[in-house]
């Protein structure tokens, strides 16, 4: 399902305007993003959590000639599924 398809299910389920509802999806995922660009945590209860997480500087290796290399320490973020969603996926 990509956001198009997301946004008609919702418009459909609720009986609002798509138009609202893409302004509702937009901005509900442009806050998570900030907020967890800035390190803080967002939790959704059932759903899931999103947050950041450090990545360790590690050693890799360059695919054009195969040397190593380092690849520097960096931030990443990351989901953690909520439990009904776990159940609501693996019942």
């Amino acid at each position: 399902m990509n956001k198009g398809e997301l946004v008609d299910q919702v418009a459909k389920e609720t009986g609002v305007t798509k138009k609202d509802v893409d302004k509702v999806i937009s901005a509900t995922v442009e806050a998570i993003m900030a907020a967890v660009a800035v390190g803080d945590k967002v939790t959704l209860v059932g759903f899931g959590s999103f947050e950041s997480r450090d990545r360790k500087e590690r050693e890799g290796r360059n695919p054009k000639t195969g040397d190593p290399m380092k690849i520097p320490a960096t931030k990443v973020p990351a989901f953690s599924a909520g439990k009904l969603f776990k159940e609501k996926v693996a019942p």
